[in-house]
């Protein structure tokens, strides 16, 4: 569908000319009618999809076109994290550029200065808010957030949101809105709890089910069964024998990216780490230097597995197994955008063979198991039926009781395949 065929207004075209889109994705033909329509919406949609258009636009198009407060806030969009927050005010930026919508974003992390323009945005009136929930309490706690002629609410990522535990947030914020305005969700997931915050939000709500995808077919994936103690040695392997410029690893905690990080900059790899710890000009220092392609390699929390729209990421290790399946589609789906190809590695440890093994069975068919080289050892089976969970045990990662890696094994010699290694597969 052309976005002409919406019916939005011409000053939003321009934008989205302007941004180079050209036809509407799935989420968004079957989202912008039902919201300028005036429904509730809940959207079950993941990143990727284009969602954010999805509900940018319908709700500028009511601003341009129907009175609103020009000294209060209109719209209020609620998101998990500060880079999704920032990505959808500068998505919002070049969509309303050729009109006179105002928007900012509002997230912790910043100095005194971020802070103090961001009271005077909530105080004196801004069309547009996206915000992450503990930064606008911190705001509202104040008292001068100017709340009382909000039309249009979204939560976006609802589901990421509950899973961190900001349910009492959200309706503590939500307690400051009038009653009657226009409610947007949008969630990757549906979870019973996702739907009981639908109850409470919701009136007479229009659904729409974009499937949880599975990954595009033009990524390759691949995955290596290892001891823990190989996974570093093996990443600097795959690293050192391939020619991805563009590389993102995901790990499961802080300290493992933090671990892996000084790892691999010992090692003289162009890397930087993104977690919750480093101050926010830090964190956008070093998004930017990943666009602009001053550095190769990100290693980071799942903080960066929503919400981050950086095409051309050729390969995405999973240096720890994610928690469920549906991380792992939102991991992957870091590559292969925009009609591009990409190649994914998880390495798998004995403690993750059944979580893996779960998201096997999430995906409907085995990911291709690389041979780990001869000069790291021998390799666990892959048998998760045969391997328990961990539970509370840590594994043994570092200290003076790590193991060593394992002595090489010989193998027959027809016991590789002639392209083994990450890079048996046409690099994109």
């Amino acid at each position: 569908m052309n976005f002409r065929e919406l019916g939005l207004e011409e000053r939003l075209l321009e934008g989205i000319d302007a941004m180079g889109y050209e036809t509407a994705t799935p989420v968004q033909a079957q989202v912008i009618q039902p919201i300028l329509a005036g429904r509730d919406i809940i959207a079950s949609a993941q990143t990727g999809t284009g969602k954010t258009a999805a509900f940018l636009l319908p709700i500028v198009h009511k601003m341009l076109t129907q009175q609103h407060s020009s000294h209060h806030i209109n719209a209020l969009i609620i998101v998990p994290t500060r880079e999704l927050a920032i990505q959808i005010a500068e998505t919002m930026e070049g969509l309303s550029y050729f009109t006179d919508i105002s928007c900012i974003a509002v997230y912790g992390g910043g100095d005194g200065n971020s802070f103090t323009a961001e009271k005077k945005a909530l105080s004196s009136g801004v069309d547009m808010v996206v915000c992450t929930p503990g930064r606008m309490i911190a705001h509202l706690n104040m008292g001068y957030v100017k709340m009382q002629e909000v039309k249009y609410l979204v939560l976006d990522e609802a589901d990421r949101m509950l899973d961190m535990g900001f349910n009492d947030d959200i309706m503590k914020i939500i307690s400051f809105l009038p009653k009657q305005r226009q409610n947007l969700l949008f969630s990757a997931t549906m979870p019973s709890k996702m739907r009981d915050l639908a109850r409470k939000l919701l009136q007479n709500p229009a659904e729409i089910n974009i499937a949880v995808s599975k990954p595009p077919e033009q990524i390759v994936q691949q995955a290596f069964v290892v001891y823990e103690p190989q996974k570093i040695p093996l990443i600097k392997y795959v690293l050192n024998n391939s020619d991805y410029t563009r590389v993102i690893i995901f790990c499961s905690k802080k300290q493992n990216v933090k671990q892996l990080s000084s790892e691999l900059k010992r090692a003289k790899f162009s890397v930087e780490e993104i977690h919750s710890d480093l101050l926010q000009d830090k964190r956008e220092q070093v998004m930017q230097d990943f666009r602009n392609r001053k550095l190769k390699i990100l290693v980071a929390t799942d903080i960066l597995s929503r919400g981050i729209d950086i095409e051309e990421i050729e390969l995405v290790i999973n240096y720890d197994v994610p928690n469920d399946g549906e991380d792992y589609i939102h991991r992957i789906g870091r590559t292969a955008r925009a009609a591009t190809s990409g190649t994914a590695i998880t390495f798998i440890s004995e403690a993750e063979q059944r979580k893996f093994a779960q998201i096997e069975t999430l995906l409907g068919k085995q990911v291709d198991k690389l041979i780990v080289p001869e000069q790291f050892g021998a390799a666990p089976e892959y048998a998760p039926r045969s391997h328990k969970p961990m539970g509370n045990r840590r594994p043994n990662q570092g200290g003076g009781n790590r193991p060593s890696l394992r002595p090489n094994k010989p193998r027959p010699n027809n016991s590789r395949p002639s392209n083994q290694g990450p890079n048996n597969q046409t690099n994109p």
